[in-house]
């Protein structure tokens, strides 16, 4: 295997912890809703996934509760932002610094520990492909769940009366409203969700890609997800394009530095955040432009 293949398998693998959250933060910004919370959620996820994979001995029991921490934070976030009307931006960074107060405390007796693995399913047949095969067909299963989840978030969006009425709750609530709906609820269901697709991609890092814990183990990858959504303009395949590019491109660091070649350590460490970096100002005045109604109202009110 050539560097070029093991640099596209890990960019899907890492790739992945990328881009569920960048869909549940999708989710949430479309009901009008930003949660720079993203990556708390995400930490707290990754912590109680290692949790109770060690504890159960079970790596799917700890998918599951890394999506209900997540999910608990969400609450708080939508709680604060829906009910108490707080500053978006602020509300969001509280509750990054919240979980990563939480688990640099409760998360340091698991630090050296292992957990047993998501295993491996290569899909059949699929994965006998020459080269696309193994890049993209030999992995574990909340891989091929980001893939389904990309697919199920454009047809709920764009096919389903739910995903038109997340959409207007973003753009016009008071039309919501006035069509019976209600636009409080739907927008802290949103952000619970999100948070626990964020819950999920932190218990890929922990149990499924990186496979241990060590304290701030998302290094900003839920900054990385709300960045993901305004490059791709709130749209689920450019949303995978994003979080996929962002894999590749930390994936290629590590590779690089595997190989031996002389870069500086330093250079390589911000190569995956520099290319985020290039993709989003080349793209957000666009993609601005394009952001719903309803949040650019919050943000604007939160500068």
């Amino acid at each position: 295997m050539n560097g070029v293949e093991q640099a596209l398998i890990g960019g899907v693998d890492g790739g992945t912890a990328i881009l569920i959250p960048a869909l549940g933060e999708l989710i949430g910004e479309r009901s009008g809703v930003v949660n720079l919370g993203t990556e708390g959620c995400m930490l707290a996820g990754a912590l109680a996934a290692f949790d109770a994979g060690t504890t159960t001995g079970s790596a799917w029991v700890g998918v599951l509760v890394g999506a209900a921490a997540g999910a608990s934070f969400g609450l708080l976030h939508a709680w604060m932002t829906v009910i108490r009307r707080a500053d978006q931006l602020a509300s969001g960074l509280v509750v990054w610094f919240l979980a990563l107060g939480v688990t640099s405390v409760f998360g340091v007796s698991y630090i050296n520990k292992s957990v047993v693995p998501l295993p491996t399913l290569a899909v059949p047949g699929l994965s006998r492909i020459p080269w696309a095969g193994p890049i993209l067909f030999k992995h574990d299963a909340l891989v091929y769940l980001g893939y389904l989840l990309v697919a199920l978030v454009w047809v709920v969006l764009y096919r389903t009366r739910i995903g038109l009425t997340l959409r207007a709750t973003g753009e016009r609530p008071e039309v919501v409203t006035a069509t019976g709906g209600h636009p409080v609820r739907i927008q802290i269901l949103a952000v619970t969700l999100g948070a626990a697709l964020a819950g999920i991609g932190g218990a890929q890092l922990s149990v499924g890609y990186v496979d241990n814990w060590f304290n701030d183990m998302t290094s900003g990858y839920g900054f990385v997800a709300v960045a993901v959504v305004l490059f791709a303009a709130w749209r689920p395949a450019m949303v995978l394009l994003g979080a996929y590019l962002f894999g590749v491109a930390l994936a290629t660091a590590s590779v690089v530095q595997a190989h031996g070649v002389a870069i500086n350590q330093y250079l390589l460490d911000a190569l995956p955040y520099l290319v985020t970096l290039t993709a989003l100002v080349a793209v957000a005045r666009r993609g601005s432009r394009q952001a719903p109604e309803g949040l650019r109202r919050a943000l604007t009110h939160s500068v």
